[in-house]
């Protein structure tokens, strides 16, 4: 499950549209939203990507964003 309020300050920190980090990684607007709300889960490549856009490095901080319980 995806920890939405970190995923989202890290997308605010970065400065980029949430339209273009869809675009990036490959989803629709709306399909980036069911991830980010956790109607669905992202993959593995997209968390990846996800990542590079954000500059999310720290292994920990990926684990807490990514598969918080």
């Amino acid at each position: 499950m995806t920890n939405t309020s970190m995923l989202q300050q890290a997308i605010k920190d970065s400065g980029l549209k949430i339209s273009f980090i869809s675009r990036k990684i490959g989803l629709s607007r709306t399909g980036f939203y069911k991830k980010l709300s956790n109607e669905s889960s992202f993959n593995a490549e997209e968390i990846k990507k996800l990542c590079e856009l954000l500059e999310i490095t720290d292994l920990k901080m990926k684990e807490a964003i990514f598969f918080a319980s």
